[in-house]
């Protein structure tokens, strides 16, 4: 059929169709419909709380931020760390521990907690489009090199704090929290939440210093999640308005998503009083021989000195900031390791004899002077125990060894009765 005869014969020729026209109409509508679902419902944005796990780094739980919207579900995750990366133990115990931030779909966050039955509570901020707009610009930002990388501190620049200071920014000035301060310092906030794990808490006491005695406010507060959720229930913004719209519990988590407590057969309070305990069962078995028990100061002064050499390496390198000052360090310090080598060598008594009483005069002014000028460390007992029993062994040394100076002549075993002497015939 020629093209003439089809316009002869076909009076629609030319003409457009009706359900061509419909078909581009329908065309349209799917093509412009996300964009008005997109203007209709706006975005949420919300602040998605974990509760504590087992792990130590979870001890205080975790804290993300979460938007929602048409076609986004996407939580930013300011708490992403690497062990593989060169160097981390040794990077985290000097302070140079660099953290990451993350945004991944929510779907790939819940599985996780939920696995480990960690409870997980979901917060929607009260913000305006514009602000919830501002603050995925912001994540989208922090998601970005050099962005992307931030250097991580427990108690100042973690994932709760840095959460914190976004909602300051997004809200256009300080948000206003309004409940009320649970602990009185960092290290009371870290002993309640580190209550079932005496060994870290332990490990936390020596290692870092004065630094946790700092007094807590609200704000200071927020470095613990589960206590910035509690916070944020009562928050206001800047211009009056709460902080938040409602609360979801995601998902309610089990009991067993933390250890129970530790058995006190294995706490160091435990070990604290077994070690003074052996220290002065020893001390009363070589009194009448008039020794020491070599290999136990060995043991005890060697301990001590390693533990000393953690100490100095926090107080004099590390950029943690609660790290100096530590009073520990006029007990625990490298000088202790000296003790061991000088007791199996008899030309280093001298030496050995002015450490001790370096070490008696050093242990007992701090023994006396902690509880008053740092409270915080005084609070661990196990402390308190083992500088009673360093100043016990050092004392009994010093005792010991003026007696054999001396020849014996205050040992009660010299002072036998008298009596009478047979005369041979």
């Amino acid at each position: 059929m020629s093209i003439n005869h089809l316009r002869l014969t076909d009076p629609h020729y030319g003409k457009p169709r009706a359900s061509s026209a419909r078909g581009v109409l329908y065309l349209c509508i799917l093509l412009f419909l996300p964009l008005l679902t997109i203007n209709a419902a706006p975005k949420q944005a919300s602040l998605i709380t974990a509760w504590p796990g087992r792990e130590i780094y979870e001890l205080c739980g975790h804290e993300a931020v979460r938007i929602t919207g048409p076609g986004i579900d996407s939580v930013w995750n300011f708490g992403v760390f690497n062990f593989a990366e060169p160097n981390f133990v040794y990077r985290f115990v000097k302070g140079e521990t660099d953290y990451m931030v993350e945004s991944y779909p929510f779907a790939w966050f819940m599985p996780e907690y939920m696995m480990h039955g960690r409870r997980v509570e979901e917060q929607v901020l009260n913000l305006t489009p514009e602000e919830v707009e501002r603050l995925h610009e912001l994540l989208r930002r922090s998601t970005l090199p050099p962005n992307n990388r931030y250097r991580y501190n427990y108690i100042k620049n973690n994932c709760s704090t840095k959460i914190a200071d976004l909602m300051d920014s997004v809200a256009g000035g300080a948000v206003v929290y309004t409940d009320t301060v649970r602990f009185a310092t960092y290290r009371d906030a870290m002993r309640g939440y580190h209550a079932n794990y005496p060994w870290y808490q332990f490990g936390i006491d020596v290692a870092l210093g004065s630094g946790l005695e700092e007094e807590l406010g609200q704000r200071e507060e927020l470095f613990i999640p589960v206590e910035f959720n509690r916070h944020a229930a009562k928050a206001v913004l800047p211009d009056g308005r709460p902080l938040l719209k409602y609360t979801n519990v995601l998902y309610g988590g089990t009991p067993q998503a933390v250890d129970g407590p530790t058995p006190f057969l294995l706490t160091p309070l435990w070990f604290s009083i077994v070690i003074a305990a052996i220290s002065l069962l020893l001390i009363a078995i070589c009194w009448r021989r008039n020794c020491i028990p070599r290999v136990w100061y060995a043991f005890y002064f060697g301990l001590a000195g390693l533990a000393g050499c953690l100490v100095a390496f926090l107080v004099c390198v590390s950029s943690h900031a609660a790290t100096s000052p530590n009073l520990l360090i006029f007990w625990l310090n490298p000088l202790q390791l000296i003790i061991p080598f000088c007791l199996w060598w008899r030309p280093m008594r001298y030496p050995l004899a002015a450490m001790m009483w370096l070490n008696l005069a050093a242990v007992t002014m701090l023994l006396v002077l902690m509880p008053i000028v740092d409270r915080g460390q005084a609070g661990q007992t196990s402390f308190l125990i083992l500088m009673a029993t360093d100043i016990v062994l050092a004392a009994n040394y010093l005792i010991v060894t003026k007696r054999k100076n001396s020849g014996g002549r205050n040992h009660p075993s010299r002072h036998k009765p008298k009596g009478r002497t047979r005369k041979r015939k």
